[in-house]
């Protein structure tokens, strides 16, 4: 703007000049704010996608392990009922 338009301004009109530049800037950022809004959305849906798959992953793979501890155990116990039996039977003592 120059100098002789600037002198001719009113008050009023600078602050009406002012007001709408105000409103233009304030709606970009609204426009930019709303584009990151967006972006995070979708990195959230992706990230709780990946997390829900993380969670079923390991509920697998612990009850796998959960599942062998218990077979484990089992076995333990016939090996130790057998090693009775022998030692009883036999006469023999397994270590």
């Amino acid at each position: 703007m120059s100098r002789k338009l600037a002198k001719q301004l009113t008050a009023s009109e600078i602050e009406k000049l002012l007001n709408q530049q105000t409103v233009v800037i304030l709606n970009a950022v609204d426009q930019k704010i709303l584009r990151m809004e967006k972006r995070l959305n979708k990195m959230e849906i992706k990230m709780n996608q990946n997390f829900n798959h993380l969670i079923t992953t390991l509920d697998r793979f612990l009850k796998r392990l959960t599942n062998i501890e218990e077979e484990f155990e089992v076995m333990k116990l016939d090996i130790n009922r057998l090693k009775k039996v022998i030692r009883e039977k036999l006469g023999v003592d397994l270590l």
